[in-house]
């Protein structure tokens, strides 16, 4: 929204608990079950104000709460919420592109995906076998790489079970990337600033991965490179980033002995509907 001139802002749901007359003047609840309890009070609180859910269906409190939802239909998933978290930037994206006016052929992400598909397994599992077994996984990206290396830590603890965290590029040069060492891991996601610190990493004997859109960059013994289209719109780009690091993370799960898992530790008071051992 912003890249368009647009005012937005992404926020946490809890950051709002008390405060949502000082944030927005329109709210967009996500929540792929549209069960989770936080984001569901907080658009209880919202209501003087425009409020619009994007859910994986349509019948689900959240959608109730804010009286319109796109029902994304990104179908079966697993406990990481993969397909969730795909159906839910892009739904995200063509919505930014209703409101600010943009112009994106969303048909092409289709065909972008597939290529990555078909290609990219050698480098993906390159990467997860660099990766795999270390005692903890940084990741890095800017802008919209940001909010992918939040999610890639978030998926990479919940299936693969190793401790990983999501760090803003400039932010991780300040001393986060000091605990590094060779028994820890790297993942960047971009084309700038993220593509030295890879290679410094890997130089250091951190295993590392980049994933990139640069086709000039150079796989080494402790450097994997994933090259993934380029579409020119944040929010698609953002999909085929997510896409190549969910090829990584499944690989891992699988040499990890772990496909197919559900969560060690589920919370029951996390969701508004009765919990359930084996619910998403």
């Amino acid at each position: 929204l912003r890249q368009f001139g647009r005012r937005g802002f992404a926020f946490v749901p809890t950051e709002l608990y008390g405060r949502t007359d000082a944030a927005a003047d329109a709210f967009v609840a996500l929540s792929a079950s549209g069960q989770s309890r936080e984001i569901a009070d907080v658009m209880q609180e919202a209501k003087a104000y425009p409020r619009l859910a994007i859910c994986r269906g349509a019948d689900n409190p959240l959608a109730d709460i804010t009286g319109a939802v796109i029902a994304m239909a990104s179908g079966a998933d697993n406990g990481a919420s993969s397909t969730g978290y795909t159906g839910t930037l892009l739904a995200l994206g063509m919505l930014v592109d209703k409101i600010a006016g943009g112009s994106f052929d969303w048909a092409r992400l289709p065909e972008a995906v597939e290529r990555l598909l078909a290609d990219g397994w050698e480098s993906t599992g390159r990467a997860a076998r660099l990766l795999g077994g270390r005692a903890s996984i940084d990741i890095v990206g800017a802008g919209l790489g940001f909010a992918t290396a939040g999610e890639a830590a978030m998926l990479i603890r919940e299936a693969v079970r190793i401790p990983a965290s999501g760090w803003d590029t400039l932010n991780y040069l300040h001393g986060p990337m000091e605990s590094q060492d060779a028994a820890t891991g790297l993942i960047a996601f971009g084309e700038d600033r993220e593509v030295k610190i890879a290679q410094d990493v890997a130089g250091f004997g951190c295993p590392s991965a980049l994933i990139t859109r640069r086709t000039d960059i150079t796989a080494t013994e402790k450097l994997a490179v994933i090259v993934i289209p380029a579409l020119g719109n944040a929010i698609a780009d953002g999909i085929l980033e997510i896409v190549a690091l969910q090829m990584v993370v499944a690989d891992m799960q699988d040499a990890a002995g772990l496909t197919d898992i559900s969560f060690r530790y589920r919370q029951t008071d996390t969701k508004l509907k009765p919990w359930s051992p084996t619910e998403l």
